[in-house]
């Protein structure tokens, strides 16, 4: 491989990587993006046919400002690809009024300045009568602007649209180093040098490797498919995401045309075993599922609790369970730790770190996402 500067590399072209590379070079920067597998694929975190999309997000207030400018994006990129990106279903965030659900949810829209509707238990049990066991005080939040969107084809759409633009892919190609010299970056691959200006790291569960002091916690989990009763598409059965109690939020949508009901629980607080990427336990067994298929059996009607499908995946958590995303210091950013929440705002994700690697001005709040916030974890 001939040796050329980059102003660029983008590390890891997963949903991060991909949002990164695409929006560099749609700023004009020259860049570069290296894989190690054959993207998109389904060895790391960005796989699976589709991922909730929800604009009020019970995560933290400023990410509605994350996920409206990431829909835009979203719509761009379908312009630029014809790649069908996002579909909007409409969806509901179901708990107490006091669970992080339902209070996140309103705080993130009221940062916004938009007042949710909110249905009683009783609404909801009339409108969406799959939810069962709903208690006298729980109530629904109505987001409309909610839905799925299609990780596979986001990381195409946004590769092809750089490729467009003159960005490099390297695929299978491995990366073994990184060394900053101050005035540019020296990245060793499996494949020879490659040098650039600036270096954006975003390897997903790998990113261990390249930031070790980062407080970051790689951890398997799965994707579930359900069979349900007839007329459990996406109209009847819209994404939600329901608070039980603190330690277990059910979340999931009907069938997409020909498939299957997608279910799962959540991640974050719950006690998983640290992994090394490169040896993520691909066998599945009955303990990898019992808590969502007891789950299912409690909580939602029409639904077989023996799940007809079952993907291993690999999310990367955080202390604070936000990102981290940013300059992590010198020449070298990272775009990482997405705490099972990352996706709906990848295309916002990578313009932030596209302005940020070229000195642009950025209107989003990224104090609660910046590396910096981790600084006392280094030596």
């Amino acid at each position: 491989m001939a040796e050329q500067q980059y102003d660029v590399a983008v590390i890891g072209l997963g949903a991060l990587g991909a949002a990164a590379l695409w929006r560099l070079a749609e700023q004009g920067a020259k860049v570069i993006g290296i894989e190690q597998f054959t993207p998109p694929h389904d060895l790391g975190a960005t796989h699976g046919k589709t991922r909730l999309f929800r604009t009020f997000c019970l995560e933290h207030p400023a990410l509605g400002e994350y996920a409206r400018l990431s829909r835009q994006l979203f719509a761009v990129l379908e312009q630029q690809t014809g790649e069908k990106l996002l579909s909007v279903t409409g969806g509901t965030i179901i708990g107490r009024p006091n669970s992080q659900a339902v209070s996140g949810t309103l705080q993130a829209a009221d940062r916004l300045g938009v007042q949710l509707p909110v249905w009683s238990a009783r609404e909801l049990a009339e409108r969406q009568p799959q939810h069962l066991g709903l208690r006298a005080d729980e109530v629904a939040v109505v987001d409309a602007e909610a839905g799925v969107a299609n990780p596979e084809g986001f990381i195409r759409a946004a590769l092809q649209r750089a490729g467009q633009l003159s960005a490099d892919v390297l695929s299978q190609v491995r990366v073994e180093g990184i060394r900053d010299e101050g005035t540019g970056v020296s990245i060793a691959t499996s494949s020879g040098e490659i040098r650039a200006t600036q270096v954006v790291v975003a390897g997903g569960a790998w990113l261990t490797r390249f930031a070790p002091d980062l407080p970051l916690d790689p951890v398997r989990t799965v994707m579930t498919w359900f069979d349900a009763a007839p007329g459990y598409g996406l109209d009847a059965f819209p994404v939600f995401v329901r608070e039980i109690n603190p330690q277990l939020t059910l979340w999931g949508h009907g069938a997409l045309p020909g498939g299957a009901v997608k279910l799962g629980v959540g991640d974050i607080g719950v006690p998983r075993r640290g992994l090394n990427p490169d040896h993520l336990d691909r066998h599945i067994r009955p303990e990898d599922t019992a808590a969502l298929t007891g789950a299912v059996r409690q909580w939602l009607g029409g639904i077989n609790p023996k799940p007809i499908g079952v993907h291993p995946c690999m999310i990367t958590r955080t202390p604070d369970a936000q990102f981290i995303v940013g300059r992590y210091k010198g020449n070298v950013l990272v775009a990482g730790g997405d705490s099972g929440h990352a996706f709906k705002h990848a295309p916002a994700l990578g313009e932030i770190v596209a302005r940020q690697t070229l000195g642009k001005p950025n209107d989003l709040d990224t104090r609660f996402i910046d590396p910096q916030r981790f600084r006392t974890y280094r030596n």
